[in-house]
């Protein structure tokens, strides 16, 4: 075969493409924003929050591809796809398939665990299924997910012609995991009657207390006319046969309210129904009443493994699959490193990866059976972003979401090695960002702003790190900012004791958190910050606790309607225009016909994507269009919800509109440093940091004594930090104990008191490695935060 003797030449057209090109992107608020981002290099987005960023890198470039890629499906497929709107750009050039790594939480579904969603649970499975002794069945043997079950009788199966093929089965055995007690939950509930059911009432009179079982209901009526149970006789003269029927009976077909229904045991009913449910997807009202009715606690019979009895006698090197998935990661790892057999070779070496990849990311200290729905969402990105650590893709688009959230200095330098390694396999890597020490390994960065909401939106400065320290802008002049340890700190009125706390990873730990202070509570990730002050404080008279769980609500919440704004601001409106409140609810009687309040319409079109556009009728103002007729100060409820906290405080500040309640509240929300959200934004679009704002500014007006933050410095900008600090002091001098679950060292160096929990995370932490102040933590620089703190205060400028 002849080959060429001619040499290839250097370069190719295909080498050109070298850039990811972003020309007019309007997202949100975005300004026509024009933007060139270098491939195969690592780039940061900086600015304060609310400036655009995400808008840019989430709503506009990882959007586009993923619409693209799901174009290459055939529209069947695309059917069953969510359909995804074409992004607000004119151009985009050079985008490659990109993967988004973001902080939305984990399922909370009882049922998901570390283990399941990471796949460990299925290798697990396929290792103890092939070398576990002795030997019960296949993989599903292990599963706490399907139950052991027997079927008896005749299987048809129809064939051509009319044939029947028929196979007798008898007594066959589908063997499963699950612990039949609890059904694979892992946890039962132990349940007061009293709150359940009034012995001193009869049914017809409302013994039942559940929410939604009303006198006059028809479940009730269908306990009363069963047949079972008296209706017009109060619980307690029922026999025991009568108060079996009505609470524990079994499920069976009897005649009632004049047709057959099925009849089921009160208890059993509301196992099913509301207690097997995870409490945070319940509604507000029903999980007060679980809250009060149950007592979760570990299962009995399966000790909280979910597997049962024959699934959990399978040993490997002395381990059954309940006490690997019981193990710390690390520990975990250790056990597979002690199995050598060559016949599972390739099972053990996956799984070798998969939990170095748990460790190399720092969450060594996590168990697979922890439930996902537990992890924070600096915990759920990191998890997620183990299966691409040793994957052979390259030339994709990695995008990251503040992937330093919720880790200690100590670790943030192992997440930029990780984030570099990305960078290194040939893969570009965009990454949303707000810590120094993530900023300053950025090849590229694009900073936005000036400044947030309709003052952001476009680029300030595009180049190099250290370009970005003296260009001027507010994230380049705050890059290097430093808060200082304070020379004197507050002294304390008294102090909230713990003792003998041991939830979690906690040995044994007594401490004292001062009241009237500033107090941060600090340490690696996992060492066992939020299981002390979480587990110990938070359920103790006048604790208020915000954190950064979810907010529940739909596309039609807002910050207007969360905070109770709104009401006041209805009343005004309806005071000034002599008509009704509920016309200026979007939600009510002044809602849009056509839209329903949505202000868009949402076209199914069946095997096609969904169409979404702005309702024509009212123009997406979500209103009736005589409602938009009627003002306040000049303004319509419409554009009312169009402004911006900031704006809005201006205008119910003055003139016509003058408005103390809505006042109080918007002046409540721009402390926290959220005046550049909008009255109308959609809640489901509000980050982490961002709600847990919102929930502190709901409550700067409560009268508890002691107030707990977790990690309050999420998602805010540098320059935000100092307006923090202010916000805290405040609270402090107003006769507020506050105590902050922080990694931020400007929060540290502010406080007048450290709690230091550690020394390394999992069963390698939950103990008080220090006490006292910083200035007293930075001289000692006797624990891994005491060190960082004193680099970080030492590099002033």
């Amino acid at each position: 075969m002849a080959t060429s003797t001619e040499a290839p030449p250097t370069t190719r057209p295909a080498d050109a493409h070298d850039l990811i090109r972003v020309v007019g992107a309007r997202e949100n608020n975005l300004r026509a924003v024009d933007v060139e981002l270098p491939k195969r290099r690592l780039t940061v987005f900086t600015g304060v929050s609310g400036s655009g960023k995400s808008s840019l890198v989430f709503a506009t470039i990882a959007a586009e591809s993923r619409r693209l890629i799901d174009e290459t499906y055939s529209t069947f497929v695309q059917g069953f796809m969510p359909s995804l709107p074409r992004p607000d750009v004119d151009h985009l050039e050079g985008i490659t398939t990109a993967i988004l790594v973001d902080q939305e939480r984990l399922g909370a579904n009882v049922r998901s665990t570390v283990g399941t969603v990471t796949d460990a649970n299925a290798m697990l499975r396929n290792l103890f299924s092939r070398i576990g002794e002795p030997y019960v069945g296949p993989p599903t043997a292990f599963s706490f997910n399907i139950p052991t079950s027997r079927a008896s009788g005749v299987f048809k199966t129809d064939k051509a012609d009319g044939k029947t093929d028929k196979k007798v089965v008898r007594d066959q055995v589908y063997l499963g995991g699950m612990c039949p007690e609890c059904e694979g939950r892992g946890t039962v509930s132990d349940l007061d009657l009293s709150v359940i059911v009034d012995e001193s009432r009869s049914l017809n009179d409302g013994a039942i207390l559940v929410p939604g079982y009303k006198a006059d209901g028809w479940m009730v009526k269908g306990f009363a006319e069963s047949g079972f149970v008296d209706g017009d006789k109060p619980i307690r003269d029922y026999t025991d046969t009568e108060r079996h029927d009505l609470l524990y009976r079994d499920k069976g077909k009897v005649k009632a309210l004049g047709m057959n229904m099925t009849y089921q045991g009160l208890i059993p009913k509301l196992r099913e129904s509301v207690f097997s449910k995870d409490p945070e997807s319940l509604q507000p009202h029903i999980r007060r009443f679980v809250e009060r009715a149950a007592a979760f606690g570990p299962c009995p019979a399966c000790d909280g493994t979910r597997l049962n009895e024959t699934a959990r006698s399978v040993t490997i090197a002395g381990a059954s699959i309940a006490d690997v998935c019981r193990m710390q990661i690390t520990d975990a790892a250790s056990w597979v490193r002690g199995i050598d057999d060559p016949g599972v070779a390739p099972l053990v070496g996956a799984l070798l990866h998969l939990f170095d990849s748990f460790v190399e990311i720092g969450l060594g200290y996590l168990s697979l059976d922890r439930p996902s729905g537990t992890l924070s969402g600096g915990e759920a990105q990191r998890v997620k972003m183990i299966r691409h650590l040793g994957s052979a893709l390259t030339d994709v688009t990695y995008v990251f979401d503040e992937p330093t959230i919720g880790l200690h200095p100590h670790d943030i330098a192992r997440m930029n090695n990780l984030l570099i390694d990305l960078r290194d396999k040939g893969n570009t890597v965009l990454v949303v960002e707000h810590k120094p020490e993530a900023i300053a390994v950025a090849d590229h960065v694009v900073d936005l702003g000036p400044g947030a909401g309709s003052d952001g939106g476009t680029i300030c400065y595009e180049g190099t790190v250290e370009g970005l320290r003296t260009s001027g802008t507010l994230t380049g002049k705050h890059l290097d900012f430093r808060v200082e340890v304070k020379d004197a700190v507050r002294p304390p009125t008294g102090a909230l004791e713990i003792r003998g706390a041991t939830r979690n990873n906690l040995r044994d730990v007594d401490v004292d958190v001062p009241t009237g202070v500033l107090t941060v509570v600090t340490g690696v990730a996992g060492s066992g910050k939020s299981s002390l002050i979480h587990g110990s404080l938070a359920d103790r008279d006048g604790v208020v606790v915000v954190d950064q769980g979810a907010i529940k609500g739909s596309r039609r919440s807002n910050p207007a309607t969360y905070t109770g704004l709104l009401e006041p601001v209805r009343k005004a409106f309806a005071k000034a225009n002599d008509v009704k409140a509920a016309l200026f609810s979007a939600n009510s009687e002044g809602a849009c016909p056509t839209c329903k309040g949505n202000g868009r319409i949402y076209t199914e079109l069946g095997f096609m994507e969904t169409v979404e556009s702005p309702c024509e009728d009212c123009g997406g103002k979500r209103f009736m269009a005589e409602v938009l007729d009627y003002t306040l100060g000049g303004k319509s409820i419409a554009e009312v919800l169009d402004l911006s906290v900031a704006q809005a405080h201006a205008f119910f500040s003055d003139g016509e509109a003058t408005l103390p309640a809505a006042r109080r509240i918007l002046a409540h929300l721009e402390d926290v440093g959220l005046g550049y959200l909008h009255l109308g934004q959609p809640l489901n679009t509000l980050s982490g940091g961002e709600r847990q704002r919102l929930k502190l500014a709901m409550h700067m007006g409560d009268k508890g004594g002691t107030y707990i933050l977790d990690e309050p410095t999420t998602g805010l900008h540098l320059a935000d930090v100092a307006h923090l600090l202010g916000l805290l002091d405040r609270l402090v001098d107003a006769g507020r104990t506050v105590i902050v679950i922080e990694h931020h060292q400007a929060v540290m160096a502010h406080a007048d008191h450290i709690i230091d929990i550690g020394p390394g995370a999992g069963h390698d932490g939950g103990t008080v490695v220090f006490e006292g102040t910083p200035a007293e933590l930075v001289a000692e620089r006797s624990t891994l935060t005491g060190e960082h703190l004193a680099d970080y205060v030492g590099a002033r400028h």
